[in-house]
Formats: C-alpha cells, sequence, structure tokens
C-alpha cells in the first residue's frame, strides 16, 4: 500500500490558502486519478480514501488536525502498523506533499531525508515519526519577493490570487505526474 498525506489546515476558512497547497495537491490527484470521495476517520482524525491505484492500493490522507499538529495523524497510522519504518529507518510507501515558502511559485521539488526547513506541519510529521527518511513533495509557494518575517504568518494564510491559482493548477499537473512515477516505480519493484 502506497499512503500520500497531503498536509493543511482543515475548514472552509483555510481552503485556497497557501499553506494549504499540500491538501490541495493530494484532492487535486484523487479528482484527476478518479479514486472516489474522502471520508472522515475519527480514529485518524482525518479524511481519508482507499483506492486503487496502477495494481497498488492507494491511502490518501488528509489531517483534520492543525498543520502544526499533522504529526498525530501520521502516529496513529503507524502505531496501527500501516506505516512501517525499515531497518535503517526509512519510509518507503509514504510521501508526504506541503506547501514549501522557499521554493518559488510554480515550481515543486521532490525530496527525501531533509530536515523540516522550520515548516511547523513537516516538524509534527518528523518528530511523530521519529525519522526524516521519507518523500517530500514541497510545492512552492513563495513569490517574487519574500516577506519579511513579521508578515510570513499572514502570507501563508492568506488566499492565492486567481493568476497565482493559475500557476498553481499547472504545477499540481506535474505533481500528478510525478506521484504517478512515485507509485509505478514502487509497483514494478
Amino acid at each position: 500500500m502506497f499512503i500520500l498525506i497531503g498536509l493543511g489546515n482543515p475548514g472552509k476558512e483555510y481552503e485556497g490558502t497557501r499553506h494549504n497547497a499540500g491538501r490541495e495537491a493530494a484532492v487535486y490527484f484523487a479528482k484527476k486519478e478518479k479514486l472516489g470521495e474522502f471520508e472522515e476517520d475519527k480514529n485518524l482524525q482525518a479524511l481519508v480514501l482507499l483506492s486503487k491505484l496502477k495494481k497498488e492500493k492507494i491511502l490518501m490522507i488528509l489531517p483534520e488536525t492543525f498543520m502544526n499538529n499533522s504529526g498525530k495523524t501520521v502516529k496513529a497510522l503507524f502505531d496501527k502498523k500501516i506505516l512501517k519504518k525499515t531497518k535503517n529507518k526509512e519510509i518507503k510507501n509514504f510521501a508526504l506533499l506541503h506547501d514549501d515558502l522557499d521554493i518559488p511559485l510554480g515550481k515543486f521539488k521532490i525530496s527525501f531525508g531533509k530536515n523540516s526547513a522550520g515548516h511547523k506541519g513537516v516538524e509534527s510529521v518528523i518528530r511523530a515519526l521519529k525519522t526524516k527518511k521519507f518523500i517530500r513533495i514541497r510545492i512552492g509557494i513563495s513569490p517574487e519577493r519574500k516577506p519579511d518575517s513579521k508578515k510570513i504568518l499572514n502570507f501563508i494564510i492568506g488566499r492565492f490570487s486567481a493568476k497565482e491559482k493559475e500557476i498553481l493548477n499547472g504545477v499540481f499537473k506535474k505533481i500528478h505526474l510525478a506521484i504517478q512515477a512515485i507509485v509505478s516505480e514502487r509497483v514494478s519493484r
């Protein structure tokens, strides 16, 4: 089974915000692949969707905790033995989608084993798993001029403009292909 988690904040008031780029990328992927609808799982404190993609079971998760507590949902998956570490503490069946203020809007990066770079949601996940050895799909939200530290919070919880949404949808298309490739590679092993 492959597990894909889209980080973001729950609730209508956070839809369309920069900090929810990971959550929205996961929803975009599920819709494009026609995987079905997300359903509430109170034990995981998340919306979940279990389906199949290229002969591989895929479990998609949207934590219903706030961003900085995303590790609660991930820890519940680990406790239920849905997520497993290898002997060298890697988690091979898992990818985390999230926004990244260090990457320009319109770009994304796939990384493995990196620190959180100050992203509180990612920090929460790393703490919960006691490892950083997993795939992260980092979605750029940074404008040409990065906001100063006093304005960052308002920026990340601010909404994308229509032009930015258009750019983001182009990135979501590329991320969709990247996730397909990651899952396909896993199936072919």
